[in-house]
């Protein structure tokens, strides 16, 4: 296994990414946390979590005890979907392949959160059609803006038009969030994340980008804040404060959301962090907020690529008196999450090489070499580039003192990758 070059790795056993910490009833042993991954491994019919590989994909990232993991998105409805491989839990057959996930990750004692997921207008409009499901949107059907331009003639083409969501499907929307939660607790999860980042359905309620709206969901800050507020609200009733939390991506552009380039922006998450706080204060304090930093405003991009330098996450303490989750970019940064751990609230959340490494906490506490991910296999229906990522073991015999490397493993080219999903989203 190649590692990867012109990076030095760092120890950080000795800051506060290895001191304990409670999320929720969870008391997590250390503060390295996997993030939400999109994998594109799920079963089609039915939206299933894979049934021969995600069970051991998730049980090899959580093999350090007391590891914190958040599922990859995992839509709350047919009607929130648009993506024939990505998980779902509406179904029975859906939530016994997350009970047999949950219980492995609980028997290395360790925790999973489900990440409650809806497109919005970054579905595939041609699937939806085929699945007599609409394409909405932020919209209330007042103005007439898709995504982009490849959106909007594969809606035409598909007579499957983008649909502005009444007041009623938003209520629709919200039962199936509340469902959706209930239905990850039933199955043993220890909590769930609502996704409300990275240009997805209720991230495009709260730009002015996408959300042109006329009535009260929309035009003022209050009032592009309120479905989001709504959904956590219900949430929080139907499973308790201390098993929700929310993702926000405050300069991420992925979807065409505006991101830094709107100065006004960044008083909608001080209104929602504002909002939240008082929550909290009344005893519904979430468990955590999780919030995609200003270095990676696509997911898609490569490291590097696309950074915001003119803003920083840093606000959000200064409202919002909970946890906080700091996701992008951070595991060739070591003396970036060395400064973000300063505050004693602050989690980080390593992605694509927690894909790479399943032994990545340790990796991070000793400061070994990193795996290199190949990102051909990221949304591959395969195994490969999902369960074959070797430990440091596997490659290093370094504790009984003998440094030989195993062979390299060369990840072949697969015929079956998609690549619709992959041209859609990067």
């Amino acid at each position: 296994m190649p590692f990867v070059t012109n990076f030095q790795p760092v120890a950080l056993k000795d800051t506060n990414l290895f001191k304990p910490t409670k999320i929720g009833n969870t008391e997590l042993k250390h503060r390295a946390v996997m993030p939400p991954l999109t994998r594109m491994r799920a079963e089609h019919p039915g939206n299933i979590p894979n049934r021969k590989w995600a069970y051991e994909y998730y049980k090899q990232r959580s093999q350090r005890p007391g590891t914190m993991l958040i599922t990859e998105g995992t839509f709350i409805s047919p009607q929130a979907g648009g993506y024939d491989n990505a998980p779902g839990i509406w179904s029975q057959e859906q939530m016994d392949q997350w009970k047999h996930i949950f219980k492995g990750v609980h028997d290395n004692k360790s925790f999973i959160w489900v990440q409650l997921w809806s497109l919005g207008w970054q579905a595939f409009p041609d699937t939806l059609a085929r699945d007599g499901l609409r394409y909405d949107s932020a919209t209330d059907g007042s103005a007439n803006i898709y995504m982009d331009e490849e959106s909007e003639l594969k809606a035409k083409k598909a007579n499957n038009p983008q649909h502005g969501l009444t007041k009623n499907e938003i209520k629709q929307y919200i039962e199936e969030y509340v469902q959706a939660a209930k239905n990850s607790i039933a199955c043993g999860a220890d909590g769930i994340e609502i996704h409300s980042a990275n240009g997805y359905l209720l991230n495009q309620f709260l730009d002015p980008m996408s959300n042109q709206r006329t009535d009260e969901y929309g035009n003022s800050i209050e009032n592009r804040a309120r479905f989001v507020l709504e959904v956590t609200d219900a949430v929080v009733k139907a499973v308790g404060p201390e098993r929700v939390g929310i993702r926000f991506s405050p300069y991420g552009k992925f979807g065409n959301m505006s991101g830094g380039s709107d100065p006004d922006l960044l008083a909608e998450y001080c209104y929602i962090l504002g909002e939240l706080e008082k929550r909290a204060k009344n005893g519904k304090r979430l468990a955590y907020v999780h919030l995609v930093e200003p270095r990676v405003t696509n997911p898609f991009l490569k490291e590097g690529e696309g950074e915001y330098t003119d803003g920083t996450n840093d606000f959000a303490y200064s409202i919002w008196k909970g946890p906080i989750i700091r996701s992008g970019n951070l595991a060739l940064h070591p003396e970036i999450a060395k400064d973000l751990l300063q505050d004693d609230r602050t989690l980080l959340g390593y992605g694509r090489f927690f894909i790479a490494n399943p032994d990545l906490v340790d990796r991070l506490e000793y400061g070994e070499p990193l795996n290199k991910y190949d990102r051909s296999t990221f949304y591959a229906m395969t195994d490969k580039g999902y369960l074959d990522y070797p430990t440091y073991d596997e490659t290093f015999e370094h504790r009984s003192g003998s440094v030989e490397p195993l062979t390299d493993k060369a990840y072949e080219n697969h015929q079956n990758f998609d690549r619709t999903f992959e041209k859609r989203t990067i």
